[in-house]
């Protein structure tokens, strides 16, 4: 170690009570900022890091050699291992692909006296999640673990979260816990068995298509076919013929009869995309099938039975299209029997980190690369950006930056421009001081509420009909923010 880490190390030990064991047990109360492994094979080394990371409040552990560390590592789990390239029984690279075997997303940071370019880019390239050479700096150290740590316990958080709502709901590729995530959950859960039509309503890219599957896969057609029809994208003349099927015949292209997806889904589940933009003449043969059961090939005479439930989802207002004439009013009644409005995901920014982290891993996967992880710098305009797109606008760009990456830190470079440049007027936090995601997150959000107050004149109930919360869950977040409300009566006449 280089005399003015070792010296830093010794000055706060001076100043600060020493820990009691190795295994970094304390007579402090607070929660531990994070559990980690050491392996190196210097004792001094060991002894020095030890000190430094728990005197930051980290529980630590250490190891001699690689065998004793991967042993620690199958006996309980770590938020981030420190491990040296260079150990007597056994390669620190090795060492890393055996705990990659293990648990393909544990943190690991390298730690050499031999850091050459080589050696950083194949530790990089398998999987270690940064690479540092001795001597080292304390505050870079500190720094990087600390970064570190919160992108495991955000990891986890979303691998937790998927599980629960795995086993609570049978939700697949859902990912959000924020307040109106949730409410959407149980709605789900509710409707669910029922045989009622549903409407969905959203912006695009919200994830309408998942929330129909999952509808279907909680209610008792989960075993039946789910068949979505994408009725925007399909040409006019051809979605009655995909509906309903034909006969022989039927048109000139007709060269033999065809069934129709309502057939495909008899009892079963027919999602309904875009339906705002069917012709008329198709809303009054949907609207049959929806009272009767029933219809015809086209070209056919012969009336056919079908059970099939219907959720529609639809990206525009079909109130104000049934007043403009452009949509049956009857069929928007059939269709609205229960609605769900999907929230855009400028309105659940909490769940940006969750769906970062679920695109980073779907895309490292799918293009055979070690995981990728998102630095704290990438993260801000992300979670600052307005994302017109939604959640498809951001697994596009998390694809994108996946792709075009050479190594497994996503940084700012990655990132289209206009993400970066709409995501510089959300407060700017220093990495060297500690800023770790849930800050980050606290920090914007704290931005978000303080902006709709003061466009609300500070009126609590206003923002939060405006945030579509309801007002207990908003005072709870001014709680917690420690945001200072300014009285009203400060801004009447």
């Amino acid at each position: 170690m280089s005399e003015v880490a070792m010296s830093e190390v010794e000055g706060i030990s001076r100043r600060s009570p020493s820990p009691s064991t190795s295994q970094g047990t304390s007579q402090s109360t607070a929660p531990s900022a994070g559990r980690i492994l050491i392996i190196d094979d210097e004792a001094e080394i060991r002894e020095s890091l030890e000190t430094l990371l728990q005197l930051e409040g980290y529980t630590v552990v250490v190891a001699g050699t690689g065998r004793e560390g991967l042993a620690h590592i199958g006996e309980r789990a770590f938020d981030v291992v420190l491990l040296d390239l260079a150990l007597p029984d056994k390669n620190g690279m090795d060492v890393l692909s055996e705990i990659r075997l293990v648990h393909p997303q544990q943190a690991v940071i390298m730690i050499t006296a031999y850091g050459t370019v080589e050696n950083a880019v194949r530790a990089m390239q398998s999987g270690a999640t940064n690479f540092i050479q001795k001597p080292w700096d304390n505050e870079k150290l500190l720094a990087d673990v600390r970064a570190a740590v919160a992108r495991q316990k955000a990891e986890e958080e979303n691998i937790q979260l998927k599980r629960a709502l795995k086993q609570r709901y049978n939700f697949e590729n859902i990912v959000g816990k924020s307040e109106p995530m949730l409410k959407i959950f149980d709605l789900v859960a509710q409707v669910a068995p029922s045989r009622s039509t549903v409407l969905l309503q959203g912006e695009s890219g919200t994830g309408k298509e998942l929330i129909a599957k999952a509808i279907h896969l909680n209610s008792t057609r989960r075993d039946r076919p789910f068949v979505p029809v994408n009725s925007g994208s399909t040409p006019p003349d051809l979605l009655e013929s995909t509906l309903f099927g034909h006969v022989k015949g039927a048109f000139t292209s007709a060269v033999s009869s065809k069934k129709g997806l309502f057939e495909v889904a008899d009892r079963g589940t027919l999602f309904l995309d875009e339906i705002g933009t069917m012709s008329m003449d198709t809303q009054s043969k949907i609207l049959r099938v929806l009272q009767d059961r029933k219809f015809m090939h086209l070209g056919g005479v012969q009336e056919i039975q079908v059970d099939v439930r219907i959720i529609a989802a639809t990206n525009v207002d079909l109130r104000q299209m049934v007043k403009e004439g452009r949509f049956r009013e009857d069929l928007f009644y059939r269709l609205n029997v229960i609605s769900l409005d999907l929230p855009p995901l400028r309105q659940r920014r909490e769940d940006i980190p969750l769906l970062v982290q679920h695109f980073l891993h779907k895309y490292s996967e799918e293009n055979e690369r070690p995981p990728r992880r998102i630095t704290t710098e990438a993260l801000r305009p992300l979670v600052g950006y307005s994302w017109p797109g939604n959640v498809r606008e951001l697994e596009n760009t998390i694809e994108r930056a996946v792709v075009l990456s050479s190594d497994s830190d996503i940084g700012v470079d990655l990132l289209p421009d206009h993400i970066v440049g709409r995501g510089t007027s959300v407060p700017t936090l220093d990495a060297s001081t500690g800023a770790t995601l849930f800050g980050i997150m606290e920090d914007c959000e704290r931005r978000i509420i303080i902006d709709m107050l003061e466009k609300c004149g500070w009126n609590q109930t206003e923002a939060a009909e405006r945030f579509h919360v309801p007002l207990s869950t908003l005072n709870q977040k001014i709680k917690r923010l420690a945001i200072e409300i300014k009285k009203k009566n400060n801004h009447r006449e």
